[in-house]
């Protein structure tokens, strides 16, 4: 990363301030967690909730929609479960989409590896996001087209870009830390990938991929919401990296079903064919072996 004096554009800088806020929010919130427990409920099995990510979907939910009061606003503890109310809001020509922890096991386990997350939509295509990693003192900010910026905790800003790695050998793979995909492992045995780090959170570990740290994430199967990828999607592509579906498909943020049904493939870009040419292999043998 190279350091500069770097001003973003105004909406993209609101975008900022907006997740700048939640994000110190969320560190307090985490400094008590820390002391004191959240009380945790499931909104269904295995997905956990907690007090936290409702006050912050509030917040940033209700500053996007004063700042922005053309754009509809689809945060993942207030999106709307009517389909025909889903269907109004996508129908707006731009869309944000709010994460606001990222990463609510993390959260819970006290790991700290967790993000605070606003991504835009225009036209169906993320455009615009900010990835804040709270404990870190980090926040990505991109528009795509443009360059990813790093703001730091005394408001000094760099500019990210992906890793030069090209071979598979010398490569870094993050997994997830609570639910390794099946196909995880079939995938670093195919490819003869070099590293393979744990950690928390669609966003962090996009933020490192996008930072030079890693190079590659696959998350298997369904589950994941728009809400998960639409900042990701645009911190990694400003930084020089791809996101897309399993299948190589863009995300498209107007469907109407806001959960991914075929995972995600997140890498440095140099990786990225190469990445593609095995999962379908892969999912077959995790699928053989029963680890799908």
């Amino acid at each position: 990363m190279s350091t500069v004096k770097i001003a973003l554009d105004p909406e993209l800088e609101a975008m900022v301030e907006i997740a700048r806020a939640a994000s110190a929010r969320a560190c307090e919130r985490y400094q008590e967690h820390l002391v004191r427990s959240v009380l945790v409920e499931e909104k269904s099995a295995g997905d956990p909730v907690t007090e936290v990510d409702r006050e912050l979907d509030a917040m940033i939910c209700t500053a996007l929609a004063r700042r922005f009061p053309e754009a509809a606003v689809i945060g993942e503890e207030s999106a709307p479960s009517s389909p025909d109310e889903t269907a109004r809001l996508l129908a707006r020509e731009l869309v944000f989409f709010v994460d606001p922890i990222d990463g609510t096991r993390e959260f819970v386990a006290k790991t700290g590896e967790f993000a605070v997350m606003l991504g835009l939509s225009c036209a169906g295509r993320s455009v615009a996001g900010v990835v804040a990693l709270p404990t870190e003192g980090l926040l990505l900010a991109a528009r795509v087209g443009q360059r990813t910026v790093v703001e730091r905790e005394d408001r000094s800003r760099e500019l990210a870009s992906v890793s030069a790695v090209a071979q598979f050998s010398a490569a870094t793979m993050h997994i997830s830390r609570t639910h390794t995909p099946g196909i995880a492992e079939p995938l670093r045995h195919r490819l003869g990938v070099g590293h393979v780090l744990p950690c928390g959170s669609v966003g962090v570990k996009v933020a490192r991929i996008a930072m030079g740290q890693a190079e590659i994430y696959v998350h298997g199967g369904s589950g994941a919401g728009r809400w998960d990828t639409c900042a990701p999607e645009a911190i990694l592509a400003a930084a020089g990296g791809r996101l897309t579906d399993l299948d190589g498909a863009r995300i498209d943020y107007k469907a109407r079903d806001l959960r991914l049904a075929r995972g995600i493939v997140a890498t440095n870009g140099a990786l990225y064919a190469g990445v593609m040419s095995a999962v379908a292999w892969a999912e077959r043998e995790a699928k053989r072996v029963g680890m799908d």
